[in-house]
């Protein structure tokens, strides 16, 4: 009879706790969706005693009626009142994907469709986890407006070798969580149109990541032709995630242009990470090393980049601490080919290397 009786009992506040907690989607019906905000839910209990819920979301295609994702949420503790929930608030989510379309990054864009997502709460501690709400609402997730081209304008000619590129974000930038760009610029060879200068040849000029919607092209990376097109495009990311991309527009440079050549003896910074910058190096290469580490000797390398990155030569380079200026004589040790591109790159103590992109000139 105590066993009875304690089982109606838990069966009874079972009971009382499903109907004091209740759940809201509040997914927006229309518009372009991070995965992060599906998990916009109101939770709103009328229980005098804290309450520990999880929410297990699945995501529906509704054109195909094929899943798409799960996510289970961590454990909630819910206190009397509503509590409006975010990403922040269930994270650590544990996704299942069932879709080779879902994007696994956690903040990742949906792809663009018809969806309905449904949610099951369910509280834990009574009854090993008893469904107490469910929910269900459908959304549709609208394309990204892409970010667009602003300067230089299409086919324009320019009077200067150093361009500044502008562009505009895409549309609604609000959506993105970590916005940056990448640049790509290259030439356009005979016969190509833009588009397929951007997919297939080397960039002249790579900007990998970038906040800002301008950048400039730096003095120290090759020198543009006058007698050549080139194509640019912008690429918006989500964090490392592909979101959107430009037209590709071209520009060519006045005719009358007089280049300006890099002086032999100009030295270039070594970088730990390498960005688009590639230098133009006429004769000797000279460059300067910051020696954090107050290392006595450091170990370089010379290594021929459209050669399958063959290493050219490689030794040992006396410093002090602090900034050295070096000069590394290529030009009579080496037979470096006109035109092409090389990395120069020194390693420390810590296994870090500093390292320059150039094209060597004879």
């Amino acid at each position: 009879m105590k066993n009875y009786l304690l089982l109606l009992l838990v069966f009874f506040f079972g009971m009382q706790t499903k109907a004091q907690v209740s759940m809201t989607a509040q997914v927006p019906p229309e518009g372009v969706l991070v995965k992060a905000q599906l998990w916009n839910v109101v939770l709103v209990s009328v229980s005098e005693a804290p309450t520990t819920v999880k929410i297990v979301m699945s995501l529906t295609d509704i054109k195909t009626n094929q899943p798409v994702l799960t996510g289970i949420s961590r454990n909630i503790t819910l206190t009397k009142g509503a509590k409006q929930l975010q990403v922040s608030d269930v994270s650590p989510v544990q996704y299942e994907y069932l879709s080779n379309v879902a994007d696994r990054s956690p903040n990742g864009l949906l792809p663009v469709g018809n969806y309905q997502a449904c949610y099951s709460l369910f509280i834990q501690g009574v009854s090993h986890g008893d469904l107490i709400s469910e929910d269900c609402i459908p959304f549709a997730v609208a394309p990204v407006g892409p970010p667009l081209l602003n300067t230089p304008a299409d086919q324009s000619i320019l009077e200067t070798f150093n361009p500044q590129f502008t562009w505009l974000p895409p549309s609604p930038a609000s959506i993105f969580s970590n916005l940056n760009y990448e640049l790509l610029l290259t030439e356009v060879r005979s016969g190509q149109s833009a588009v397929e200068a951007i997919q297939q040849n080397l960039p002249v000029y790579r900007l990998p990541s970038t906040n800002n919607l301008f950048a400039n092209y730096p003095s120290s990376a090759l020198s543009l032709d006058t007698g050549k097109q080139y194509a640019w495009t912008i690429i918006a990311k989500n964090g490392p995630a592909f979101a959107a991309q430009t037209d590709v527009w071209t520009f060519r440079l006045k005719s009358t242009l007089v280049k300006k050549e890099v002086a032999e003896n100009t030295h270039i910074q070594l970088r730990k990470e390498l960005d688009g910058a590639v230098a133009a190096v006429t004769g000797n290469v000279h460059f300067t090393y910051t020696n954090e580490v107050n290392d006595n000797v450091v170990k370089y390398e010379l290594v021929g980049l459209e050669t399958g990155n063959t290493v050219i030569a490689s030794g040992d380079l006396n410093v002090k601490p602090g900034d050295n200026m070096m000069a590394f004589e290529v030009k009579r040790k080496y037979n470096l080919q006109d035109g092409k591109s090389y990395l120069l790159r020194v390693k420390n103590s810590r296994n870090e290397y500093w390292q320059m992109k150039f094209v060597y000139t004879k």
